[in-house]
């Protein structure tokens, strides 16, 4: 099943599920034939310059029967997890032909968010079905499915040291916590508003989160305390991002600004001079959906999806565009980078059912 029609100058691959590729008669913009890659299928345009090991510069993977809302790189790199309103989440091969090789069915409604563990053993998923669910994934099951949450479930997050916890935060307006051993949540953190985006600092003693409320919240989890706010979004924060060295977070959000936090723990605690950085480009709309943002494996860039059908990938040091990428028919509702410094991989998927896996230039 392709989320889309064929198109002029797009064929699926013989035996294939889900990924398509150039068709042979494609030509490239200066007339030029693609170029043949070695025995397969794969196409090129000449001349260019690859740059990663991906089987092409691009790759279409379609085969979700809804919106496709989040899609995580394994901690290896070589599959690519995807979550769907259909309410499955696929897993695809990442190089060869990126086959489609497995699928989990446990929800009952659209899933919002997954993540890989760290040792990439375990899958962590949340959705509008109140729940989060932790998958086994040498058993291809459900280890553990956590039911508190009285709404929908929009993030959740994994620790990424220390005992096995993930975050979760809901429209119920709390984020809890929960110990993957224990069917109970450890920690409940109340807030004002619905609760969007949740994320721990790097040794788990901290989580932030980030809702209607237009700011991010700073919770010191030993004494279980607020201990500070971020303000400076206009609008409702979609989701937050915690950069690869621990030192920083990034924020997307619907007053159409990705914005840079510096979370040291040394830096003042008026919450103005913990801003860093405005991005400006990717845009939401009246859809509403939680678009996502992410740092890249070197922390020298951002990416954001868009509700205007672009990708937008930034460089942080200069706080300028590097890419607004076209290919979507829908919103771009995730981008993530391959976690390989040496791949410049990055991955999107779509409200247009579709999911994006595409080269781009090296960090400098």
């Amino acid at each position: 099943r392709m989320a889309r029609g064929n198109q002029s100058g797009i064929k699926r691959r013989s035996g294939n599920a889900g990924a398509i590729v150039p068709s042979k008669k494609q030509k490239v913009s200066d007339g030029s034939i693609v170029m043949r890659k070695g025995g397969s299928n794969s196409l090129i345009p000449a001349g260019i310059r690859r740059t990663s090991n991906l089987e092409a510069p691009i790759m279409q993977l379609g085969n979700h029967d809804g919106e496709v809302y989040t899609a995580k790189f394994s901690p290896d790199g070589r599959s690519l997890a995807s979550g769907s309103f259909d309410k499955t989440i696929f897993f695809w091969d990442v190089y060869g032909e990126c086959q489609n090789y497995n699928v989990l069915r446990a929800h009952k409604n659209a899933i919002l968010d997954i993540h890989y563990a760290v040792d990439g053993q375990s899958l962590y998923s949340c959705s509008a079905d109140k729940t989060c669910i932790v998958w086994d994934l040498k058993a291809n099951g459900v280890q553990r499915r956590f039911r508190e949450h009285t709404a929908i479930v929009n993030s959740c997050h994994p620790a990424r040291r220390g005992p096995e916890l993930v975050a979760t935060a809901s429209d119920d307006t709390t984020a809890k916590i929960w110990d993957t051993r224990s069917k109970r949540s450890v920690t409940t953190l109340k807030h004002a508003a619905p609760v969007t985006s949740v994320t721990f600092n790097d040794n788990s003693s901290k989580l932030f989160t980030a809702g209607l409320d237009n700011d991010i919240q700073c919770w010191d989890l030993a004494a279980n305390k607020l201990e500070y706010t971020m303000r400076g979004h206009h609008e409702t924060i979609t989701n937050i991002s915690l950069s690869p060295d621990g030192n920083f977070l990034v924020s997307n959000s619907m007053d159409n600004t990705v914005r840079i936090w510096d979370v040291k723990p040394f830096v003042s605690q008026r919450y103005d001079t913990r801003e860093m950085t405005v991005l400006r480009g990717a845009m939401h709309n009246y859809e509403s959906n939680l678009l996502k943002c992410s740092w890249s494996p070197d922390g020298k860039r951002i990416a954001a999806g868009s509700a205007d059908k672009f990708v937008y990938v930034w460089d942080v040091a200069a706080g300028s565009l590097l890419y607004k990428l076209p290919g979507h028919k829908g919103s771009v509702n995730e981008v993530v980078f391959h976690p390989d410094p040496q791949e410049p991989i990055i991955a999107s998927c779509s409200s247009d059912r579709t999911i994006f896996l595409g080269e781009i230039n090296p960090s400098s």
